[in-house]
């Protein structure tokens, strides 16, 4: 087997559906929500007050951008599924192009990059979230078996002179580095 997709053992029994491209020729691999999910606006968090306190030339307290920054980092989507690959690809994950238009939705980091021994490590067997932001006026209210996002498997290239890696994956999402 050489690359797909599987569904994280937790929703085995969930009618979770596996990614399917939508049409012949489409790149992308449609993934689903696992589960129901709310992201609320951006515009009703802390972030907003701490704009306006900036805009009327008052003083923001440290704690008070400290609640601000929380509120703006992005909330993770499940979709109960994991994906396998060659060693030299990865699973390019990117936004839905209806989804800024239609429901307010981006990914903050613009992309997501699922690398090939994410699959099946000891954190989270791999599962695959989609980081999302709504910048939307209302929350938002992701049902269970929404599209949220796409998958392209993408094959990469080595620099030439690069020093052998010998260090392994000791954990799940973000795992790699900081």
């Amino acid at each position: 087997m050489k690359r797909g997709f599987e569904i994280v053992s937790k929703y085995e029994s969930q009618g979770i559906h596996l990614p399917i491209r939508a049409t012949q020729n489409a790149a992308g691999y449609d993934f689903y929500a696992a589960q129901d999910f709310i992201i609320p606006s951006i515009w009703r968090l802390n972030f907003i007050k701490l704009l306006w306190k900036m805009a009327t030339a008052k003083e923001v307290l440290e704690d008070e951008q400290f609640a601000a920054q929380k509120d703006l980092k992005p909330f993770l989507v499940p979709t109960g599924i994991k994906a396998y690959m060659q060693p030299d690809e990865f699973l390019l994950l990117a936004n839905r192009s209806s989804n800024p238009l239609k429901r307010s939705l981006i990914l903050p980091n613009g992309v997501g990059i699922v690398d090939a021994d994410y699959y099946n490590n000891a954190d989270n067997e791999g599962e695959i979230f989609f980081q999302l932001l709504n910048f939307g006026v209302k929350e938002l209210r992701i049902k269970k078996g929404e599209r949220i996002g796409q998958g392209i498997f993408v094959p990469f290239l080595l620099a030439d002179a690069e020093q052998k890696i010998v260090r392994k994956r000791t954990g799940g999402f973000g795992s790699s580095g900081r």
